[in-house]
């Protein structure tokens, strides 16, 4: 996995961004769905989450000698998620409107310079540190990008099903 994988795809999302309203941005298909706003949303706060563990990875050796549980190593071979609707946890649901299109814009945009800062300390790094993804067992820092990048790239699909909801709303 590289920092031009990760830039690629969060690229994806800003560029894209720019071209809705943001009425569209906050439209929802259904009182119990997300709207885009709510998916870029959940991306920040778990992007930034997942910046973090890079951030404990690379500051210690702590559970090195630990492992991705099988399903976590299926998904780094592949690089994707399985193809399929994740029903995430119950906290979803309380995932806020954004206030602004630029407040999206300027996370998204936060979110890329902080992920290209860490992952100088990535390759620079003595340490070899893991963190545990509550469903994936341990990951050391490049496997928290990988993922990153993965998990960006996962939302792209629902994204298209925002789109089709948007197009025929509009």
């Amino acid at each position: 996995m590289k920092i031009e994988d990760f830039n690629r795809t969060i690229d994806t999302w800003i560029t894209e961004l720019e071209g809705y309203s943001f009425s569209q941005i906050c439209d929802k298909s259904s009182p119990k769905s997300w709207s885009l706003g709510q998916v870029i949303m959940h991306l920040i706060a778990e992007t930034n989450f997942y910046l973090q563990q890079i951030k404990i990875c690379i500051g210690g050796n702590e559970n090195s000698t630990e492992e991705a549980a099988p399903n976590g190593k299926m998904m780094f071979l592949r690089n994707s998620f399985p193809d399929e609707i994740i029903e995430g946890p119950a906290s979803n649901l309380l995932v806020q409107q954004p206030k602004s299109k630029t407040q999206l814009l300027r996370s998204l945009k936060d979110l890329k310079d902080s992920f290209n800062e860490v992952n100088a300390g990535i390759l620079k790094s003595a340490f070899h540190g893991k963190t545990k993804h509550p469903g994936l067992g341990y990951l050391n820092a490049s496997e928290w990008l990988q993922f990153a990048e993965m998990h960006l790239r996962h939302h792209l699909k629902q994204k298209e099903r925002l789109d089709h909801f948007l197009r025929l709303t509009n």
